[in-house]
């Protein structure tokens, strides 16, 4: 399993404790790549949220879609989180050496980021939900808003498919620091190179183990 983690300050700490706590880490590498870092904001980096919003008013737009002077639009996000992808598809297979289709779970920890699984979806809080004959897996840390961005590029770019029950208004809304995400993706290569061929949603931006002490959150 490898470990990629956004540059700033906030992410690393995140994927610091969580390596440090989870004791199937030993010997694992993290990896820093600039492709998670957050979405730029520009001139309303740094500001209170209320700042982006009364920008956003004025632009007669949605805070959520407004793009600040400055800033890196949505799209651009999603670019950069397709990159990030093709990236995180090659590194996986060439460490462990698999050629033909291979599944990877991917985690993704976040400062932002927040829906429930249907009532006949996986069960909270357990951590091998979703896991069963899936050889690789991945731990992605990075922001709020990026991985929004992300969500929203496997479920209508990709067709990803939902747990039954969930919604989409909940698939896409914010949620705590450090909500939890996982993704099933299968790989199979092409003539151009390795491609997603399938993308299944396990549960999006769990919280649970934020009130409860006996929960295991780790990817393994």
């Amino acid at each position: 399993m490898g470990r990629h983690n956004t540059t700033r300050r906030s992410c690393y700490k995140t994927a610091e404790i969580i390596m440090r706590n989870n004791v199937h880490s030993s010997g694992v590498e993290m990896v820093f790549d600039p492709l998670l870092r957050e979405r730029d904001f520009g001139i309303a980096e740094g500001r209170p949220k209320e700042d982006l919003k009364n920008m956003a008013n004025r632009a007669g737009q949605s805070c959520r879609d407004y793009t600040p002077p400055g800033g890196e639009t949505l799209e651009q996000v999603r670019l950069r989180c397709k990159k990030f992808l093709k990236s995180l598809y090659q590194r996986m297979v060439d460490d462990h050496g698999c050629s033909g289709q291979s599944s990877a779970a991917v985690g993704r920890e976040a400062g932002a980021g927040a829906a429930e699984s249907g009532t006949d979806g996986p069960l909270p809080g357990l951590t091998d939900d979703g896991m069963e004959g899936v050889p690789l897996h991945a731990l992605v840390v990075s922001h709020g808003a990026y991985i929004r961005v992300a969500v929203r590029h496997f479920v209508e770019d990709l067709q990803c498919s939902l747990p039954q029950g969930l919604k989409m208004s909940k698939l896409l809304s914010a949620c705590p620091n450090t909500g939890i995400s996982r993704f099933v993706l299968i790989v199979s290569p092409t003539e151009s190179g390795l491609a997603l061929s399938a993308v299944r949603c396990v549960f999006t931006n769990r919280k649970d183990h934020l009130t409860s002490r006996n929960i295991c959150y780790i990817t393994h």
